[in-house]
């Protein structure tokens, strides 16, 4: 604790960093790494030290952590924090963990994965390890499954896996409620719902509100969630090539239906559209990258 006289109170510092009273409340009752004192009529009092400290954590938020892994990090090294890898041993290093966890999901253990991936998180941001790591690790074993090296169980465990991982990521992600909302769904007949996933993570990183409904459901299903949500935006995936007539035929009927609705459309079964089709249908794809993503989101916004 410093030694520091407090000199600024809680909505002195909630308007100069930009976060709410409650948020640091809520911060220095669960991770008790600041503890300001109060004055005689029981308000707190922050020191230049704490600012300093909360200053530092927002930092961190803003490139990807989540406040539990800034705290964390900040517990281990303090504000100073930094790498000692050069780049070519950081990318060794990706290469190195990738196959570690590669090999502990197809062994199916949970705890070796679980410990690979806190030690990911210690030292790369969330974005860092959900599309570096995590996206070309599901890759991987999305090919080793279609060229039927592995087991449609080892593809299941990995994939429960990494959905879990996600999925806890994606819960501590604030919305910004000036951007509007977005569905996320599979097309017809669709399972494959992690490349999805990512996408809508992308999307919550950004700040919008999204309704994440995973794999395919019955077909008028959606439209009594777009009536009920009134979204500006609806993502459909589709891996499959079998599966993409269907969703052109989706795609058509909610466009006609929904003039107001913008949609988009990604997965491997867009890769690869016939010349007539990309005249169509490419407008709706939003690609495969982070950097196609935000080129296309531009256009639309």
């Amino acid at each position: 604790m410093s030694s520091q006289e407090g000199k600024y109170n809680i909505k002195a510092v909630s308007k100069m960093l930009g976060i709410q009273p409650g948020t640091l409340r809520a911060w220095e009752r669960r991770y008790q790494i600041i503890a300001p004192k109060r004055n005689e009529s029981g308000h707190r009092l922050y020191t230049e030290e704490h600012v300093k400290i909360l200053k530092w954590l927002i930092s961190k938020i803003n490139k990807g952590f989540t406040i539990s892994q800034a705290v964390s990090l900040l517990e281990k090294n303090g504000m100073e924090a930094t790498s000692s890898f050069t780049d070519e041993e950081r990318s060794d290093f990706d290469v190195h963990l990738m196959d570690e966890l590669l090999e502990a999901l197809l062994s199916f253990d949970e705890n070796r994965a679980n410990e690979l991936m806190n030690r990911a998180f210690s030292m790369y941001t969330v974005e860092k390890v959900v599309v570096d790591i995590l996206g070309s690790l599901l890759a991987c074993i999305g090919d080793l499954w279609e060229k039927k090296k592995i087991t449609s169980a080892h593809e299941h465990f990995a994939s429960s896996f990494i959905r879990s991982k996600i999925g806890i990521i994606f819960s501590t992600i604030p919305i910004n409620g000036v951007l509007p909302k977005t569905i996320s769904v599979c097309g017809p007949d669709e399972w494959h719902e992690l490349g999805l996933l990512m996408f809508t993570l992308y999307l919550r990183q950004k700040g919008f509100e999204t309704i994440y409904l995973g794999t395919s459901i019955a077909e008028n299903d959606i439209d009594v969630v777009i009536d009920e949500v009134k979204p500006k935006f609806l993502f459909l995936s589709c891996t499959l090539k079998q599966n993409i007539e269907k969703t052109f035929a989706l795609i058509d009927r909610l466009s006609e239906k929904y003039p107001g609705l913008t949609i988009g459309v990604g997965g491997k079964a867009f890769e690869r559209l016939e010349k007539k089709e990309k005249e169509i249908y490419g407008v709706y794809v939003v690609g495969q990258t982070k950097k196609e993503w935000e080129k296309w989101l531009e256009n639309q916004l």
